[in-house]
């Protein structure tokens, strides 16, 4: 069977390339092969870049994307990236058009630079939900006719992670097209878990016995106490049911925020990054460096593997 190639941009600290190429266990269940290798990665945060290594064997090209020209990647038959989305804006002219507040709105534009100069056989993106009703509903069908326009059938679909064995509440849009002379009608995987009942909790990813660094002091409890009801903070988890999303600045998580926190014995506490990983659906060999603010970072911007898993398998089947 022939191997896919994958080139993979917004790389991150790499759930997108484990979901991809497959081969791991997580939480007592094997995720088969896909038969995939990652021969390109590029993100530009030194951090994540270093992660990847770590967990790869394969350095990043750690350049902003802008700067690297589309003959420079090796041959690929698919490419991933979860794009920059917080940065677009509609731009007044007749018809409209998709424009950009800042320099992260670029960021999708380079990926369909690629996917109009390489042509690789489909793509698969990934962004949060937000961004179907971003700017009253108008942007997402510009980025829709954007990858289109680069010579792909696209199909779009919103998929929450706890459907599929993730222990997260997280809702994502993955976005697959596939190049329009191969004539591909896909399909996107149904879901795993249809009832609220059967989703994998949150216990099955926390420690019992945690470092004492992890948890609030007196004073930052006392604080939230005072405010809690008005402010509804200290967002402790039922760890019978899924965490809700762990998001990027967990490092700076407080219980004066909306991020998830733990309660144990009667004690506030934040995740530790082996932590987050589970609740990620990382596989417990996936090796954390760093400091935790890094590895914070990281985890809570990729994207789950476990979920990625089931939609890069009917990708791979299709295009086979």
């Amino acid at each position: 069977m022939e191997t896919l190639r994958v080139a993979s941009l917004f790389c991150g600290c790499g759930g997108t390339d484990i979901g991809i190429l497959g081969g791991f266990d997580y939480l007592g269940k094997h995720y088969s092969s896909n038969n995939t290798e990652i021969v390109y990665a590029n993100d530009i945060e030194q951090s994540a870049c270093d992660l990847f290594e770590a967990n790869f064997g394969l350095r990043p090209d750690n350049r902003d994307i802008r700067q690297v020209k589309s003959e420079e990647l090796p041959e690929f038959d698919i490419l991933t990236g979860g794009f920059p989305c917080q940065s677009f804006s509609i731009v007044a002219q007749n018809p409209k058009r998709l424009g950009i507040k800042d320099e992260k709105g670029m960021l999708f534009f380079e990926m369909c630079r690629i996917l109009r100069d390489r042509q690789p056989k489909c793509f698969i993106a990934e962004n949060v939900k937000g961004i179907m009703t971003a700017n009253k509903h108008e942007a997402f069908p510009l980025i829709i006719k954007e990858f289109e326009d680069s010579g792909y059938d696209v199909k779009y679909t919103v998929i929450n992670a706890a459907t599929f064995g993730v222990p997260q509440k997280r809702e994502r849009v993955i976005i697959v097209g596939f190049r329009k002379d191969l004539h591909i009608d896909f399909q996107f995987p149904s879901v795993v878990i249809d009832n609220e009942d059967g989703y994998v909790a949150l216990e099955n990813c926390v420690d019992q016995d945690v470092p004492e660094k992890y948890y609030f002091s007196e004073k930052a409890v006392a604080g939230m106490m005072r405010n809690r009801e008005a402010m509804n903070k200290g967002r402790a988890q039922d760890v019978t049911k899924p965490c809700n999303t762990v998001g990027a600045h967990l490092a700076k998580v407080s219980l004066n925020s909306t991020d998830p926190v733990l309660l144990v014995d009667g004690r506030y506490r934040r995740f530790t990054p082996r932590e987050v990983a589970r609740i990620q659906s990382f596989p417990e060999n996936y090796k954390l460096i760093l400091s935790d603010a890094a590895q914070y970072r990281a985890l809570g911007n990729a994207i789950p593997p476990v979920m990625f898993w089931y939609v890069a398998s009917a990708v791979s089947k299709a295009l086979r």
